[in-house]
């Protein structure tokens, strides 16, 4: 990122068209990958979903095997997606939260969050694509009127 913005300072500051078609295309590149990232987040989406519930799904197991070892994993997903249980929370009550007030199910609470926290990086995802496409434009302005600058000269 220092090695783009020192592209788009330098070939604004000396008026360098090369220097600024490099920062074009370095943006490009940025673009691209950002698009690219974002299509595989939303295409993998439930692939992550199951990923994690499968995860839950084991540490679940393994607590109901051995409860007297207790399960650290199985305390951090309850407490991280505020959830207790699959269908009931009977068999896993001393890892559920305290302050929770009833059963939630970890498998639909699990889909429930990663969903919406999916969306909100796709959001951002799009502020920060919007704002290279802003600076593609920009640095092709400036390279075109530092062309046409010295066309007049």
């Amino acid at each position: 990122m220092m090695t783009v913005g020192f592209f788009g300072c330098c070939g604004a500051m000396r008026e360098s068209q090369c220097v600024l078609g490099s920062f074009f295309t370095c943006l490009l590149v940025i673009f691209a990958a950002e698009v690219t990232t974002g299509v595989f987040a939303f295409i993998g989406k439930d692939v992550a979903i199951r990923h994690v519930q499968s995860m839950y799904e084991e540490a679940y197991s393994d607590y109901l095997k051995d409860r007297a070892r207790g399960n650290g994993t199985l305390i951090t997903f309850h407490s991280a997606f505020q959830c207790c249980g699959k269908e009931s929370s009977e068999q896993v009550q001393p890892t559920c939260p305290k302050e929770l007030p009833g059963h939630k199910n970890c498998i639909d609470k699990i889909e429930t969050v990663i969903s919406a926290k999916l969306q909100l990086i796709g959001i951002v995802g799009i502020g920060i694509a919007g704002l290279t496409i802003f600076g593609m434009i920009f640095s092709m302005v400036l390279c075109c009127a530092i062309r046409n600058s010295r066309d007049v000269i």
